[in-house]
Order: structure tokens, then sequence, then C-alpha cells
């Protein structure tokens, strides 16, 4: 559901006279063009705080700011071999004091897991090479099957003989 727009001071304290007057939230409502559950809300927050000003939300504010994260997040997709401890130097650097759990969250929050690095990568160049080896072993060893099940007249489809 999106946010929609937020009714002026005026409008919210009128409502508010207009309930001390008397009026029922429906009324309140047509008079000015708002829906019944909009005033109700209005005038409960009127009677449990004493206020229709906004107020600020609770918990403390986000360290990492949306251009921070984008950064965090980017780095990690680029190089998924990345600590968090690299990205808390990061961010230093940037001028953002954040601890390792911070980072732990902020990417669990964008779909990431937390990121704690490989102590070797997977593969290493002599097994990269060893795997090409095999590949082209297998695919020689493919065309020789072809060709030598060709010349015998066999279809390598579902085991038939050509010609039945």
């Amino acid at each position: 559901m999106g946010k929609t727009k937020e009714l002026s001071k005026d409008i919210r304290d009128k409502m508010v006279d207009l309930h001390k007057a008397g009026m029922g939230y429906r009324t309140i409502g047509k008079q000015l063009g708002e829906k019944a559950t909009t005033v109700g809300a209005i005038i409960r927050k009127w009677k449990k705080f004493k206020t229709t000003v906004n107020l600020p939300r609770s918990g403390p504010p986000c360290k990492i700011s949306p251009r921070g994260a984008s950064m965090i997040i980017r780095k990690v997709r680029d190089q998924p071999r990345t600590t968090r401890q690299d990205l808390v130097n990061d961010l230093k650097r940037a001028g953002t004091t954040v601890s390792k759990k911070t980072i732990s969250n902020t990417l669990r929050r964008h779909g990431l897991k937390s990121c704690s690095a490989r102590k070797v990568p997977l593969l290493k160049p002599a097994h990269v090479q060893a795997r090409l080896r095999e590949t082209q072993r297998w695919c020689q060893l493919e065309v020789f099957t072809l060709v030598v099940l060709r010349r015998a007249g066999v279809s390598r489809g579902r085991g038939h003989a050509r010609g039945m």
C-alpha cells in the first residue's frame, strides 16, 4: 500500500474543533472531504497525545545512508569474497563508523547473506585447466562415437537401428 499525502495542521486542528463541538466522524469527514477512518485516527491521536502534530518515529536513525548501503551491496555483488571488515573499512574511509553487525543487518535487509571470505578460492588455475582438458577429451570422445555409429548405420536416438 502506497504512502498517502499528509494532512495539513490546519485541517487536523479543524477536525479536533468539530469533534469538540459534538460532530461525528462521518459528518466531519464529509464536511472536510476526508474519510471517516482518517478523521477517527486523528481524533484518537489527539485524545492520546493531546497534539495533532506528527510525532517522530521510534528508534534511532539509520547509521548507514542509502548511498552507503548501495555502495556496500554493489561491492558484495561484484566481489562476493569481500569480508565485513573490508566493508567497515570502506565506510570508515567514506566518513561513517559502523560495526560488523550493522553491515550484516544492512546486507540481510537487502536480501544478501553475511559475508565471510573463503580461505582458498573454489578452483585454482590448475584445477580450471584440468577441467578444461577433461571437457575437451569428452567432446572428442563424443564426436568419435558419433562417427563410428553413423558408419555402422545406427542413429543415436532411442537405441533404434537405422532403416527399421
